[in-house]
């Protein structure tokens, strides 16, 4: 009965439940006025009924029409008379699921998901989805509008933006500190926990837990085209890549109880980066991750981790590390290639095993770092002792050049020890004055050297003064 009445209010709430109510009040009025019907009128009344409820539903059925346009961001004929129909069946209860997927999260109501019938899903620019029945699977969704029909559902969604992801212990972890701290459980298997995500063992058998951080994406197109709704996303959307991202599942198989899990698109990329992790780090000893000079380990783990899931073939490594020169497949590349997906980056930081093991290894880079500091010491020191040298050299080059600039001529005549001494000193004067005047030292120099100038004028002077006199008595 209460669904009866329920039905009747709700019908009553229409143009057409109106106008019925309007024609019941107006005949019952006439009658209480005491107005007779004949079959006539009554049959006139009727038909007037039945043309106004065409109108009410022909006039409601065009003003839906028009304003459900403006509900969704709609481009073309064909969605417009989709979203009509979901918005004239909204209130029937036969509708769909109406969904919005914002950043590869689908957002609903309780109980929307379960909804079957014609409905309606919105994408931001950054999401994509994959739709299926229960028996097959439809295709893969871009940004934009997209409305499902009574059988289909969502089999999984995608962020189409950079994603970054972070594996390892934090850097405000400590997890080999010994005693176990034990006044949080909770947060010390937490902490463990991370530090088991990249555990690994060194080739001479200690335990490395680093962070590792990973940049990677669904496959993007080489161009971006707009979606069948007619929005071209800025992280571009290639259809083939979301749909293998989605359908082509990867099992990964219980260490404890062989319990078999689908693992999710965006954990793939972690999965392979750790394997190929501890793959390579076996090949290192502990000293050897750590070097002062030259490529350490820790580096070429790192670039070997990047060509292994950026490249279908990368040069191999031996059980030391060293390159054998032979080429091999990649899988991890394959993987991700089938799989619809790209990693862009890998990097290894806030590398954390044992700390006593780290002090020694810190002791041992000191001692390192000396002997480099002290031979570098050496060779700039030896460096320099040869450009002391080598400038000493030049000086009494250019000196004995400046000191012989007036004795070019070797036909010039003799002249006495005064005038000789002036045309030593007189380049070497002018030099220090156009160019080390502004020198202290020079200064002093220049001094002594007016000083010796004019000693050789006053004795230059004498000396032909005692030479006249003796050639007058000859």
């Amino acid at each position: 009965m209460k669904r009866v009445f329920s039905d009747v209010g709700s019908f009553l709430k229409t143009p057409s439940g109106v106008i019925f109510v309007a024609t019941v009040v107006w005949h019952v009025v006439l009658w209480f006025l005491g107005v007779s019907f004949s079959y006539l009128y009554l049959g006139i009344s009727a038909v007037i009924l039945i043309f106004d409820f065409f109108i009410a539903s022909y006039l409601l059925d065009r003003l839906i029409y028009f304003f459900s346009q403006f509900v969704l961001p709609i481009q073309n004929p064909k969605h417009r008379q989709e979203i009509h129909n979901r918005v004239s069946s909204f209130e029937s209860g036969s509708r769909g699921p109406i969904l919005f997927v914002k950043n590869g999260r689908v957002i609903t109501h309780e109980g929307e998901t379960n909804k079957r019938g014609p409905g309606v899903i919105l994408l931001d620019t950054a999401s994509s989805l994959v739709m299926r029945t229960d028996t097959e699977i439809r295709g893969a969704v871009g940004p934009g509008v997209r409305f499902t029909g009574g059988k289909e559902y969502i089999a999984g969604s995608v962020d189409l933006r950079t994603q970054w992801q972070f594996i390892g212990p934090l850097t405000s972890d400590q997890p080999f500190l010994n005693p176990v701290p034990i006044s949080n459980p909770k947060q010390y298997n937490d902490l463990q926990a991370r530090r088991q995500q990249t555990a690994g063992l060194t080739r001479d058998g200690f335990e490395i837990s680093p962070t590792i951080s990973i940049k990677f994406s669904v496959k993007r197109p080489a161009q971006k085209v707009p979606t069948e709704s007619g929005v071209t996303s800025q992280y571009g959307f290639d259809s083939t890549a979301v749909r293998n991202a989605i359908t082509r599942e990867v099992i990964e198989l219980g260490t404890f109880d062989n319990k078999r899990t689908r693992m999710d698109w965006n954990k793939l990329p972690a999965h392979l980066v750790v394997n190929l992790w501890r793959e390579y780090v076996r090949k290192f000893k502990l000293e050897d991750l750590f070097k002062a000079e030259g490529v350490s380990g820790l580096q070429t783990i790192e670039d070997m981790i990047n060509k292994r899931v950026r490249k279908a073939d990368v040069v191999a490594l031996d059980d030391t590390g060293l390159p054998t020169g032979e080429a091999m497949e990649s899988l991890e590349f394959k993987q991700l290639q089938a799989r619809g997906l790209e990693i862009i980056e890998v990097r290894i930081h806030n590398v954390l095993f044992d700390p006593n093991i780290e002090e020694q290894i810190v002791k041992n880079w000191s001692a390192e770092w000396t002997k480099i500091a002290k031979r570098e010491e050496d060779q700039l020191n030896e460096r320099e002792k040869l450009i002391e040298t080598a400038a000493r050299n030049e000086a009494i080059k250019r000196f004995a050049r400046l000191a012989s600039e007036k004795f070019d001529n070797p036909i010039a005549p003799p002249e006495d020890i005064f005038t000789t001494l002036q045309n030593l000193m007189e380049p070497i004067k002018e030099t220090i004055v156009l160019e080390s005047r502004a020198n202290n030292e020079m200064e002093s120099e220049l001094k002594k050297l007016d000083e010796i100038w004019k000693w050789l004028l006053v004795n230059k002077v004498d000396s032909s003064s005692h030479q006249l006199p003796e050639q007058t008595n000859s």
